[in-house]
Parts: C-alpha cells; sequence; structure tokens
C-alpha cells in the first residue's frame, strides 16, 4: 500500500507486525489481504475512510469468499463491485489453500454475511455515499486462518500464545482507527467484536456495543437479520438514519 491517507497508514503498520507472527497447526494457510489485496482494501480507505465517523460497525475477521476475496470488509463481490465501486487487482497470496481459491474481485460465489449487511445498507440509504457520511465498516483482524480441510477458524480459537500475539497488535490497529475516524460509537457486528472492542478502547469515551452477527451459522440471523440488528441499534439509541 502506498501512504498519506491515516487509515492507510493503519493499515500498512499492521500489515508490517503481522509479518512478525506465526502459526501452527491445525492451521494450514493464513490469507492476509491487507497483502495481496492492498489495491482494493486502499480504494475502500480512500473512497470512504475520510474524516470522520459517527458509528464504526467492526467484524471479526474476513471470511473465505468475502474480504478475502476482495480486501473489504464484509466484501461479498457483488456488492463490492457494483454497490460501493471498489476496484482494484487481487494478486496471489504467498500460499493458496487449494480449496480456498483467490479469485478476487470477479468471484462469482457471494458472502451470505457481507450480502445481508451490505444489501440491507443498500436498501436503506440507497447509495454508498450517504452511508459512508456517518459511518464505517472495518474488520477486527485482517487474516483469515484455514484447516487443511479448509475449515475456516476464527482467531478465537488460536492456541493462546498466538491469540495474544495477534490481539496485541490488531487492539492497537483499532485505536489507530478511532484515533483517525473520532467514532461516537464503535459497533461490534457480534459479541466477539464487542469484546475486543471493550478491552482495546476501554481507556477511551468511545460508546460500545452490539448487533447480532450476519452469518448464516446463525439461525437468528437467518431468521430476519436485518430487522434484528435495527431492533438493536434502536435500543442503543443509535437510529438507522444517523
Amino acid at each position: 500500500m502506498t501512504s498519506s491517507h491515516p487509515l492507510i497508514d493503519a493499515a500498512n503498520a499492521l500489515n508490517k507486525a503481522l509479518e512478525t507472527l506465526t502459526f501452527a497447526p491445525p492451521v494450514h494457510t493464513v490469507y492476509n489481504p491487507f497483502d495481496y489485496a492492498s489495491a482494493p482494501h486502499e480504494d475502500y480507505l480512500r473512497r470512504y475512510g475520510n474524516g470522520t465517523a459517527r458509528v464504526i460497525f467492526l467484524g471479526m475477521n474476513p471470511g473465505p469468499f468475502g474480504m478475502a476475496q476482495t480486501g473489504v470488509p464484509f466484501g461479498d463481490p457483488e456488492l463490492v463491485r457494483d454497490f460501493l465501486k471498489v476496484s482494484g487487482p487481487v494478486r496471489q497470496p504467498g500460499q493458496v489453500h487449494p480449496k480456498r481459491p483467490i479469485i478476487g474481485c470477479d468471484a462469482t460465489r457471494g458472502e451470505v454475511s457481507g450480502r445481508r449487511l451490505w444489501s440491507g445498507v443498500r436498501d436503506h440509504w440507497k447509495t454508498a455515499d450517504a452511508f459512508f457520511e456517518a459511518h464505517f465498516v472495518s474488520n477486527y483482524c485482517p487474516l483469515a486462518f484455514m484447516e487443511e480441510s479448509g475449515r475456516n477458524r476464527t482467531p478465537d480459537k488460536l492456541p493462546r500464545a498466538e491469540r495474544d500475539a495477534l490481539f496485541e497488535v490488531c487492539d492497537a490497529h483499532l485505536r489507530q482507527i478511532v484515533t483517525a475516524l473520532q467514532p461516537e460509537w464503535v459497533i461490534g457486528i457480534g459479541r466477539f467484536a464487542e469484546k475486543r472492542a471493550r478491552i482495546a478502547l476501554k481507556q477511551t469515551e468511545t460508546r460500545i456495543g452490539t448487533v447480532l452477527h450476519p452469518s448464516p451459522a446463525s439461525p437468528a440471523a437467518n431468521r430476519d437479520w436485518l430487522g434484528t440488528a435495527e431492533r438493536q441499534l434502536r435500543e442503543l439509541g443509535i437510529c438507522r438514519t444517523t
């Protein structure tokens, strides 16, 4: 990534710190879209990470069919192309998992979580620019972990030593994002992200909340993710029109 933008600078610093970390089996392959998908990720940051944001929505880490392909948080390829208008070449990672090939922003397989999140944004705000006037979306951790079978392994399931080292640098990155965007709220998309935000930002005045994660593994999300998330935001005093 090039520099001269606070969020890009923060991503560069995190990317450098991540190079010092190692992960043992059962982790087989680690994807870092900050590296091989830096072009669309930087395009996303330059388009939408300027100024301030009243609310930052914070996810856990990339899904194999979302940010791992596009470099954009919750980055369902179709919505990244057609709604967010983010583009840029995606290189191949240094190690490619044979069951999780990297196709990039032209991938035809969608990500359910990303489709739910960004289509909800599109249906209400109509344009990405309108949403990003007061909001931003990021992930706590930029790495995707895969076992030999291709199964996704979430950061909270790493051994303690690996997890602690990872969380230390990801906490620092989150604090840099908050310093740059000066949000009133950080809303964890799921309990993991909420917990990490509370720990990383405990010395700040940032308010922390959570909404249901849109994962298809969640029965509640499959019933009515958008309606549930809207209700949770209303209960926090955050309306979709903020």
